[in-house]
């Protein structure tokens, strides 16, 4: 059975920084894409950042030189790396994990989801 667990969540002021971890478990994780989704409230959960098994990444244009995706084969863990936080980037954050190696900003090629984990940025 496949887990995701994020961490790394909490309350930051803006123009701060923040790290978001997601650690899996249940099938050989180097083997699928990853992605990271977050949902305001009172909005639609949307795209953030993927990346595929072979490292490409992708971002949503909001979050693009400011948030950095990685991910380690070794740890089973991806990463997200936020900088420059903005009070626009208060969100449920959420891990998910493709259906097979390529990264997508779909969320129907996720196969699994975390939990999330709560980033408030204060202004």
């Amino acid at each position: 059975q496949v887990q995701l667990v994020e961490s790394g969540g909490g309350l930051v002021q803006a123009g701060g920084s923040l790290r978001l971890s997601c650690a899996a478990s249940g099938r050989t994780f180097s083997r699928y894409a990853m992605g990271w989704f977050r949902q305001a409230p009172g909005k639609a959960r949307e795209f953030v950042a993927t990346i595929s098994t072979n490292r490409n990444t992708d971002y949503a244009d909001s979050v693009k030189g400011r948030f950095t995706i990685s991910r380690d084969n070794v740890e089973n863990t991806v990463y997200l790396q936020m900088s420059s936080l903005e009070p626009e980037d208060t969100a449920v954050y959420y891990c998910a994990q493709g259906r097979n190696r390529d990264g997508s900003s779909w969320p129907e090629t996720y196969e699994y989801w975390g939990q999330g984990t709560q980033v408030t940025v204060s202004s």
